[in-house]
């Protein structure tokens, strides 16, 4: 299953760069499940994140490895992939882009996701639409809502 996100920001592409950290990672999880850091390299290529995720009835992980990162005149991405995945994930890719525009920016959240069952990928759709959708706000309260004229 393919979610694509994309929130405009105020910033330009190297100032979001630069604000790309564990500190805007924890930000952006919603409520639930609570997540604690257990590592956090950054977002270049061969970096892994670690957290723990706890879902109040029980506790689980994820990792995932910078599988790959660029950088140009026009933004900047990074993809990380899961290799420690929280039950019923078996795939998990999220290919992080910020482009640059006249003014501003563009977050994209591009994520691809696989339980091995389409019936609970798209059971889960909705949920996982939901928790991309409340970065968007965070994105902005972080880097600026654009000034649209």
């Amino acid at each position: 299953m393919k979610i694509l996100l994309k929130t405009a920001v105020d910033q330009g592409w190297k100032e979001v760069k630069e604000g790309f950290n564990d500190e805007l990672f924890l930000k952006l999880n919603p409520p639930l499940p609570k997540v604690k850091i257990l590592r956090f390299d950054g977002s270049n290529k061969g970096d892994t994140v670690s957290m723990e995720l706890n879902f109040i009835l029980w506790k689980d992980h994820w990792t995932s490895l910078i599988t790959d990162s660029s950088e140009s005149e026009k933004g900047f991405d990074f993809i990380d992939e899961g290799i420690q995945l929280p039950f019923p994930f078996k795939k998990w890719r999220h290919h992080h882009k910020v482009e640059a525009k006249e003014e501003g920016s563009v977050i994209i959240d591009d994520i691809q996701y696989g339980t091995g069952l389409l019936l609970l990928d798209v059971l889960i759709y909705p949920l996982l639409y939901l928790q991309f959708l409340y970065r968007k706000p965070v994105y902005r309260k972080v880097f600026g809502k654009p000034n649209f004229k």
